[in-house]
């Protein structure tokens, strides 16, 4: 099959059974565009959407998102994971409006602060139409199956050939169409698990499909154990108000408000007696896992109730009581914020 007769299967397919009323979809500006696609990163199209409706209303326009703080975009973002996408975004933002107008170049896109050669391909092709090819996960699953590419994609080598296949099937019509269409049909038909071959436009030309190997393209990640880490939260409420601490801006939950945390729960203890923190009541929850990427977290959470302010807790120092109220609009990484509403119902 040639380059032509492959995207006219796809745009047939497309006009058939594309998804065309997806929220980014609607009032399309490059805006929308590079906000859904950095949403989109490593996440669902179900779990996107509600983010990117409730992010829009917050922000409806870049300068909207430039000048707003960047705890308040956080706090949109909470529950999203991988917060560098936030923290990036706000960056960018300011970076676009301090220019004057959203750059519709390659060469300018991948310079800014979280934009990859593939979320450049979709703002320029997709708000742009500017013919530049892709290759997000869903693209790389269709075009390892395809061509029967081996290899795990993240490797150098495999990368290369698949952009090149990319780039030689995306067409110079009709791209922003053509782009949605091959997102789509990864997302939709040709799934990592399960597949619905039978309603692919392209089954009759899959190397995978005609070798019986679609359960094994893309090769995956060489599998590794993940290392654990253990770390104790200290929950310090005093009426109803909580201690949290900022984190630092790069890094796990970079720039996000969280509780307090110790290597054991001895330090804790010690914490507390060296800033005269009186115990009233003191608990120990059970330890719970959170997995990041690279390693899992086992943390365990002790709840203390104080009657003292502590009167050297300051902004200047990242660290501040906050009311139940505020908490409400603080970015907080999913597990802290679970946290709270359960010791708030309790």
């Amino acid at each position: 099959m040639n380059s032509s007769d492959f995207q006219k299967k796809i745009l047939a397919w497309f006009d058939q059974n594309g998804r065309k009323d997806l929220p980014w979809q609607q009032d399309l500006s490059p805006y929308r565009v590079w906000l859904s696609e950095t949403m989109l990163q490593q996440t669902q199209v179900t779990t996107v959407i509600p983010y990117f409706n409730a992010f829009i209303e917050q922000f409806p326009t870049i300068e909207c998102l430039a000048k707003a703080p960047v705890d308040e975009v956080l706090h949109r973002w909470s529950g999203l994971g991988y917060y560098a996408r936030a923290r990036n975004l706000h960056k960018t933002a300011q970076l676009i409006v301090e220019q004057s107008y959203f750059p519709d170049t390659l060469d300018k896109l991948i310079e800014l602060p979280g934009i990859g050669l593939s979320t450049a391909g979709a703002i320029l092709s997709i708000a742009f139409k500017k013919s530049h090819p892709i290759l997000d996960g869903n693209v790389k699953r269709v075009l390892s199956r395809f061509k029967g590419v081996s290899g795990w994609p993240g490797d150098s080598q495999v990368s290369k050939q698949l952009w090149a296949i990319s780039a030689d099937l995306t067409p110079v019509d009709r791209v922003a169409d053509y782009t949605q269409a091959i997102m789509d049909l990864g997302a939709t038909i040709c799934r990592r698990s399960k597949p619905a071959c039978n309603a692919c436009p392209l089954n009759s030309y899959c190397k995978a499909k005609m070798t019986n190997t679609v359960s094994l393209l893309p090769t995956p990640k060489a599998s590794k154990t993940l290392p654990i880490k253990q770390l104790v939260f200290l929950l310090l409420s005093n009426n109803k108000k909580i201690l949290l601490e900022k984190r630092p801006p790069t890094g796990i939950w970079g720039g996000l408000w969280s509780l307090p945390e110790f290597p054991n729960i001895h330090s804790v203890y010690d914490w507390c007696l060296t800033t005269n923190t009186p115990i009233i009541i003191s608990r120990t929850l059970p330890t719970q896992r959170h997995t990041f990427s690279h390693y899992h977290l086992d943390y365990t959470t002790v709840l203390i109730q104080t009657d003292n302010p502590i009167n050297f807790v300051m902004e200047a120092d990242h660290t501040v009581w906050y009311n139940t109220q505020q908490i409400k609009t603080l970015g907080l990484p999913a597990p802290i914020k679970l946290l709270l509403k359960q010791h708030a119902r309790g």
